[in-house]
């Protein structure tokens, strides 16, 4: 592997546009951190009712967020150039530090504002200076009616580490006292890993799964005694929360803290159980043409098309990124030229690097994507997700005030989505390689699997183990693995063996620690469909409307945003549109075999 130093300088991104060098950037650290380490925040304090103070109080806070957020970046994507230099993570963590340490300061803004009488509020809400913060305040209208008095809103501030542990008990549970044993892959015994264990799934042989597989979740088994009593905890915590605040359950407090309508939640479960038998039958079809004598559990990673993995240099796989998402037009391409030919980008792999792939943005530069590209088709469709990300990001903070700019998760995944369908579609269309059309039909089949029903009995799974616990039935390990196992089997249906390991499988899902979380990504891939297809169709006018979302943030509530799209997740017709997808592609499929 080549060291950083000799990765060619078009193929590194260009920090020089947040910082002409590291000592560019200690002297602003230094000067942020004297500026505002210690700076009397007692002239804004007790006195947000005043227009012209909490006017100048939110245009400071902006400030101070916009500075700390370029010295952030800089110092992370530097740290994840190499991960071995010491003066990058010590600047990471001094960054972190006076991040937390300044903004604690500010902490004081959100409750005032919530404290502060209802007429007023609405009167700021109302008044054109406040535009910027417009839709903040309408949140903390919003939020009122379930804020406590302003004593026992201290008392859940300060109990807030002691309820919030929860996941940091799984994570070293996860991470360290898991104790994975040795399992042989490729004919060698090797340390089981979590991220070597995906790999096995996919690729090893049917006797390498099954050890994997048995062995992996016999380590979550001899821990699922205190697996089970750190999710009932972090179960038990949101119940305390939703009745303390008056929320009728714990989803709807979820769901108002993203200011998401719960009915999108139920549109979500009831579409994908309608969508189920299609599911299974792809899931028999797998055994089919895997031609396995049976299929269990650790089979369904298999891939069902082999040897058709597309192979390019970097430079040509992102003229094919930029010709497939051309139904976005000329203006978008033109971004996906501008980042690449402006170091926007950092491409290799190199000598302690930071594996994996992102995009970082920022509103006062463009954003930087890293990349570890490697010739396969996974990495092309890479390069199309992380400019997703990079031209919402951008287009967003070029068209929205500082404090409007950043959208939520809720949205996140979307424009990324939108990218690798809009590309997939494109090498389908070009190809008259059966077998590579059957590899892509494939890869969309597995990515429906894995994101919007995978994703989907999760997001099930947690609601039914809350409504338990709000009901005051303790959560155990048998209650937890035999609901699981039952979502398992519904989801999955009779195609597949349901391996008794299988019910344990909540054990190891972290997410699960951030209740309500993750169902944004069958949402998110729900969305991107309903977009793509209208796109093709509709063509121009559906673009505007695809590049008014993009430019929105975080200007309103996430599905108002997404409706400019022309995506309505309150109705059922986006959830039934991927679900007719995902039959569709495979009716294509089987129509190739």
């Amino acid at each position: 592997m080549l060291e950083r130093k000799e990765i060619p300088q078009n193929r590194k991104w260009n920090l020089g546009d947040l910082f002409p060098s590291d000592e560019a950037w200690e002297t602003e650290y230094k000067t942020l951190e004297k500026e505002y380490g210690e700076y009397d925040f007692s002239v804004f304090e007790g006195k947000l009712s005043d227009k012209e103070i909490l006017l100048s109080c939110l245009r400071l806070n902006d400030t101070i967020s916009r500075r700390l957020e370029k010295l952030f970046i800089y110092a992370n994507v530097r740290h994840d150039e190499d991960v071995r230099i010491a003066k990058h993570t010590s600047a990471l963590s001094m960054t972190t530090a006076l991040f937390s340490k300044i903004l604690a300061r500010l902490s004081f803004i959100e409750p005032e504002l919530t404290a502060l009488d209802e007429e007023k509020l609405k009167g700021f809400i109302a008044d054109p200076d406040f535009a910027p913060y417009e839709y903040m305040l309408r949140k903390v209208e919003k939020s009122k009616a379930h804020v406590l008095s302003a004593a026992e809103e201290k008392l859940l501030a300060l109990g807030s580490d002691v309820m919030g542990g929860f996941q940091d008990v799984f994570s070293m549970m996860n991470n360290a006292n898991l104790n994975l044993p040795m399992a042989k892959f490729n004919g060698e015994e090797v340390q089981m890993s979590h991220g070597l264990y995906g790999v096995v799934l996919r690729s090893g042989t049917a006797e390498e799964r099954r050890e994997w597989f048995e062995k992996y979740y016999g380590a979550y088994i001899k821990l699922i005694d205190s697996i089970t009593q750190a999710y009932y905890g972090n179960v038990k915590k949101d119940v305390f929360y939703k009745t303390v605040r008056g929320y009728d359950s714990c989803l709807a407090m979820a769901m108002s803290g993203e200011d998401v309508d719960p009915v999108v939640y139920q549109n979500l479960i009831k579409s994908v159980h309608e969508g189920l038998p299609a599911l299974h039958e792809y899931i028999s079809l797998r055994k089919t043409v895997t031609g396995m004598p049976e299929q269990h559990a650790y089979d369904v990673f298999v891939p069902l098309v082999e040897d058709s993995e597309i192979k390019m240099p970097f430079d040509d796989a992102y003229e094919l990124v930029i010709e497939g998402l051309a139904p976005l037009g000329e203006a978008y391409q033109n971004l996906l030229k501008k980042g690449k030919d402006e170091g926007w980008i950092d491409v290799y792999e190199n000598e302690g690097k930071r594996c994996g792939a992102y995009s970082a943005g920022i509103y006062d530069c463009h954003p930087y994507v890293m990349l570890n590209y490697q010739e396969t088709t996974n990495d092309i469709f890479t390069i199309a997700h992380e400019m997703g990300h990079a031209l919402h990001t951008y287009k967003s903070s070029s068209s929205q005030p500082y404090a409007k700019s950043g959208y939520t998760i809720f949205l996140a995944e979307i424009a990324s989505t939108v990218n690798e369908v809009l590309l997939l579609k494109h090498l389908y269309k070009k190809t008259e390689d059966k077998r590579l059309k059957k590899f892509l039909l494939n890869y969309y089949m597995d990515t429906f699997r894995a994101t919007m029903f995978r994703q989907t009995q999760f997001a099930e799974f947690e609601q039914l183990a809350h409504e338990k616990a709000e009901k005051g039935e303790a959560l155990t390990k048998e209650n937890l693995s035999e609901l699981y196992y039952g979502l398992n089997k519904q989801y999955y249906g009779d195609g597949i063996i349901h391996d008794e390991e299988i019910r344990y499988e909540w054990a190891r899902i972290p997410h699960f620690y951030n209740s309500f979380y993750v169902y944004k990504y069958a949402t998110g891939i729900i969305s991107a469909v309903s977009i793509v297809k209208r796109i093709l169709s509709e063509g121009e006018s559906a673009v505007h409307n695809y590049f008014e979302f993009l430019s929105s943030g975080g200007c309103d509530d996430p599905v108002s945003i997404l409706k400019k799209a022309g995506v309505d997740l309150t109705d059922e017709a986006p959830f039934k549109a991927a679900m007719e997808e995902f039959r569709t592609t495979l009716e294509e499929f089987k129509s190739l075999l």
